[in-house]
């Protein structure tokens, strides 16, 4: 039986829709999506930059929602990559998930330029954090209180800075700001404030302070002379493949052709 004008064009229009639904799913196949920590901004844009110049048609997105909402995306699928500015837990690789460390970030203590105080031990930190210490002349620096800045609940960098400094639930912060950036802003506009923030991130506005002797660099946190150090890691799933896109990424990440961009956006590449 012949198949009438009508019925042909529903059949091409069909498979036509069939074919541009599998296009779609090719399409999806050649995006990358990393989700989490706002302290590896610098460092992801650099290296997605690249990897998109050295991968046509290939889309890179990254989402600064911080570092567990990042693993929280990765654990439920809604990205390909998270990011994390601190290891992950024991319960969160229980629940499947797997972390390969980027590089390292040092996490500078920062100041207001005008303050005169340029150093200070791991010690002095966690009593400055914890109301110990509360004014700047138990320091070496002016006779004015101590205006306490840290990031909020659930921030890499706060998790990071309060396990090194052993101050985990003790801090009396004065203001918990939500990015890197604020605590910056907020530091460089009032010279009794401290704070800490990823080394990558830390501009001249500010001042990092040494620690026990030791300034912030790649060099010091290298070594590991350089106490206030956290990893930056990439978190995916372990029973779960990632695409082609994706894959090509997470190998670009950690080659050596990545390790000298890494270096230029002021983190320490772990290969």
């Amino acid at each position: 039986m012949k198949m009438s004008n009508k019925v042909l064009t529903l059949a091409v229009t069909a498979m036509m829709s069939v074919s541009l639904l599998a296009g779609c799913g090719d399409s999806g196949s050649q995006t990358v999506s990393t989700d989490g920590s706002t302290s590896m901004e610098k460092v992801i844009g650099t290296l997605g930059e690249a990897f998109q110049q050295n991968n046509e048609g290939v889309t890179f997105t990254y989402n600064p929602t911080g570092s567990s909402s990042g693993i929280k995306a990765a654990q439920e699928g809604r990205c390909d990559i998270g990011l994390s500015s601190r290891a992950l837990k024991d319960e969160e690789k229980e629940a499947g998930l797997k972390e390969t460390i980027l590089g390292y970030d040092g996490i500078a203590i920062i100041v207001h330029p005008e303050n005169p105080v340029t150093d200070l031990s791991l010690e002095q930190i966690a009593d400055i954090y914890t109301g110990e210490i509360t004014n700047w002349n138990q320091v070496g620096g002016q006779d004015a209180e101590i205006v306490l800045i840290g990031r909020e609940a659930g921030s890499g960098t706060r998790d990071g800075f309060e396990s090194i400094t052993d101050t985990k639930e003790a801090c009396k912060y004065r203001q918990e700001l939500t990015s890197t950036g604020d605590v910056i802003t907020t530091v460089s506009g009032n010279p009794d404030a401290i704070g800490y923030a990823s080394l990558a991130a830390v501009k001249d506005t500010v001042k990092a302070l040494s620690v026990s002797g030791v300034a912030p660099s790649e060099a010091a946190i290298k070594d590991g002379s350089y106490v206030v150090q956290r990893p930056f890691v990439m978190v995916t799933k372990e029973d779960t493949k990632l695409s082609d896109a994706a894959q090509r990424f997470f190998d670009f990440a950690l080659s050596a052709e990545a390790a000298p961009l890494i270096s230029d956006a002021g983190a320490v590449a772990a290969n």
